[in-house]
């Protein structure tokens, strides 16, 4: 029994694989006859070897192989030989075709790969003996299904508009946008989930990050606001989002510099349209660290980049990250 899992959507692949697993039996026995391997420093004798063991106590030994498939793949100015590749094909791999046609029945099989090219050698060979699933990233209306999908099966219900604002904050990270989603169901309580909720939970973890990257900004601090930056991507913020928190954070700093002397802080809070203390206090402190001079300069950097993105000069992920060093020099 073969499986290949591969795609872009690593949440995906390992619930399919979890799939696999609850099919096998109690997951008990299936932990204590699962084998592991990495696919990129395997040999076919090794794998050979595993395949051929008797389950204990079990019907099935699960063998899990991750990264074979994509030691093949071969780029269009790639010529000779290269890790993993050989002169004359796939090398000691041209016999796993045979060998999963004989392999023990009471093996399975699961070849564990990111995204890998369609003409992948190894992939064309085995893909008439595997049950083959591919998991691209969700985006646009695909994702919002996923979406709706995802908090139906968890006995939950969610608004149309409360879709479309969690696609957009989160984007296609599954893993990111089911913790999200737990999150809302655990505050909903059993209510429809709103577009205020989404707004409250979301945003939060949100907010913490863009005040830490424009501490670190402010601080001069590249290295950590580049760190903040791709733990923002790593939560599924789109650099377009991200882009427009900076603008908005800046525009914040902007305002409290400009305030009338003498108001209180519930005033304050209410001119800059704040809802949390948290936010504030963030605000005040980083206005602190800026002249106008210097948020004049951070708004000319702003527009150079959303121009890049716009124009096609640079990638919006390059764009943003040469915006990112360039704050960080203002300080």
């Amino acid at each position: 029994m073969l499986y290949i899992l591969y795609g872009q959507d690593d949440f995906s692949v390992n619930q399919a694989l979890e799939k696999v697993k609850a099919d096998l039996g109690e997951r008990e026995m299936v932990a204590a006859n699962t084998t592991r391997l990495d696919g990129q420093h395997l040999t076919f004798r090794e794998l050979r070897n595993t395949c051929d063991t008797i389950p204990f106590l079990a019907l099935h030994r699960l063998v899990i192989v991750k990264g074979l498939l994509r030691r093949f793949d071969v780029k269009p100015s790639e010529t000779g030989v290269g890790k993993g590749k050989f002169k004359d094909g796939l090398g000691e791999w041209e016999e796993l075709e045979s060998y999963i046609k004989q392999m023990p029945t009471t093996t399975v099989l699961v070849l564990i790969d990111e995204d890998v090219k369609d003409d992948n050698p190894l992939l064309r060979k085995l893909k008439a003996l595997a049950e083959v699933k591919v998991f691209p990233l969700w985006k646009g209306k695909d994702l919002k299904a996923w979406i709706r999908q995802r908090i139906k099966e968890e006995g939950g219900n969610i608004a149309p508009r409360a879709v479309d604002l969690l696609a957009e904050l989160i984007g296609g990270d599954l893993w990111a946008m089911n913790s999200e989603i737990q999150k809302l169901l655990l505050y909903s309580q059993g209510r429809t989930i709103t577009e205020d909720d989404v707004r409250q939970l979301t945003s939060q973890v949100q907010e913490a990050n863009i005040f830490a990257l424009v501490d670190a900004v402010a601080e001069g601090r590249t290295e950590l606001a580049q760190q903040t930056l791709h733990r923002l991507y790593c939560e599924g913020v789109t650099p377009a989002h991200i882009l427009a928190m900076i603008a908005r954070q800046f525009r914040l700093i902007a305002q409290v510099k400009d305030l009338e002397p003498g108001l209180s802080r519930s005033q304050v809070q209410d001119k800059l349209g704040l809802k949390t203390s948290y936010s504030l206090d963030k605000t005040l402190n980083q206005a602190k660290l800026y002249d106008f001079e210097s948020i004049k300069q951070a708004y000319d950097k702003l527009l150079q980049t959303d121009l890049a993105i716009k124009t096609g000069k640079y990638s919006d992920k390059l764009a943003l990250e040469l915006l990112i060093t360039e704050l960080a020099c203002l300080g």
